[in-house]
Parts: C-alpha cells; structure tokens; sequence
C-alpha cells in the first residue's frame, strides 16, 4: 500500500534580513542573523525574515511560523501558509516575512516552526543592549593632527 501523506522534514530554518530569488530560482539570503545588537529597548525591527526548507514529505501541509517574546507564551507574530509536497523528493520552500516587530525589552525571545501543529523547530533569538564605544569618534576613522 502507498502512502498517501508523509509528514515532512524541516531541511533547513534561518532568521535574516532579507531573501532574494535569482532568475534561475535560486535563492540569496542576506543578513543571517543569530542574535540583535542594539542600543537601547524597546526596538523596532523593519523587517526579518525566516527562510524553511521542507523536504521527504508527500501531500498537502500548513506551516506555521512564530515570534514569541521571552515570556514563551505571548505571540508577537505569526504567519501561515500552506504548501504542498508531490514526492518525498521535492522540497518546498517558504519565506515568512515580518515587518515592525517590536521588541519591548532586552531577552531571549523565540522563533518557532511548525507543520500542521506540530513543532518541527525552536530557537533563540537573544535581543542584547550594547553601549557603541566611547571615545568620541566613529570606529575606522583617525584622529586629524
């Protein structure tokens, strides 16, 4: 008997700031991003973007991707899309776009992935606070004599 649905894997799952597609259809990430540096809180992030690769699934999917702050349970963003998969050899890939995330304080928040409700991946996204360096003058540039 064949398999009619194949539950997917989740090949790959990147948080950056932007996602290109050449005209081969090849993809271009820009910006990987593994934590947020800023200089104070609350912050708002224009954009970011996760990019999931999903393979050796067979059928009809929804994939449900989150931002949730360090509390683990407030959602401060979601999106949904559904996909579908032919043949445990195809892969499908989905780019969830996020604009004005507002992060309210310093912490680790979370990116969640999610295929038909269940959790495929977790992880962290730490917001830091970083002081720019003292001394007056922008890093790279020398002191005029």
């Amino acid at each position: 008997m064949q398999p009619t649905r194949i539950l997917p894997d989740l090949q790959c799952s990147l948080l950056c700031e932007e996602v290109r597609q050449e005209i081969t259809g090849n993809f271009i990430l820009i910006g990987i991003i593994g934590h947020v540096q800023v200089p104070q809180v609350p912050v708002t992030a224009l954009k970011l973007c996760v990019f999931n690769r999903w393979t050796a699934g067979l059928g009809e999917f929804t994939e449900s991707v989150r931002v949730l702050a360090p509390d683990q349970t407030t959602i401060l963003r979601q999106s949904q899309v559904k996909f579908g998969l032919q043949d445990p050899a195809h892969h499908a890939t989905n780019v969830s776009v996020f604009t004005q995330i507002k992060f309210e304080s310093v912490g680790v928040y979370f990116v969640e992935v999610l295929v038909d409700d269940v959790m495929k991946l977790r992880f962290p996204l730490p917001i830091l606070v970083v002081q720019p360096p003292s001394g007056g003058q922008p890093s790279g540039e020398k002191p005029q004599a």
